[in-house]
């Protein structure tokens, strides 16, 4: 008897559409509070914003383990390299995961998946910082 496949993060979470939600409100919290100032900011002299919520939804789902839009569109997923021309503090990736953690919880994310996506987004976060 074949095994059944194990459900993508992406699937747990309630698939693209739930990425749409948490993107948006991800973004509404930071274009809304004092944490997301530095994170907005970083936009502002890089790409703008108008780019961001899109990316970041076409990042999350390859990301969750769905279809990899991002990879499509720009052939990588490298975090260090999307973020290279970025000063990133400590506290900037604080703040984007003290705010990506409220906005999944505001947007329903069960605690299971949601301890388990902020492991692996602290991991990340960390590794990108590159300024004292």
């Amino acid at each position: 008897m074949k095994p059944m496949p194990r459900k993508t993060m992406l699937d747990r979470i309630g698939g693209e559409e739930k990425v749409h939600l948490l993107v948006n409100r991800f973004y509404d919290l930071i274009e809304t509070l004092p944490q997301g100032r530095a994170i907005m900011e970083m936009h502002l002299k890089g790409h703008g914003l108008t780019h961001v919520r899109p990316e970041q939804f076409n990042f999350l789902c390859g990301f969750f383990g769905g279809r990899r839009h991002y990879q499509d569109l720009h052939g990588h997923m490298n975090l260090r390299e999307i973020h290279a021309h970025v000063e990133i503090r400590r506290q900037d990736a604080e703040d984007w995961l003290a705010v990506m953690e409220r906005a999944m919880v505001e947007t329903g994310v069960a605690e299971g998946e949601r301890t388990e996506i902020m492991t692996t987004f602290r991991r990340a976060a960390h590794m990108l910082v590159n300024r004292p």
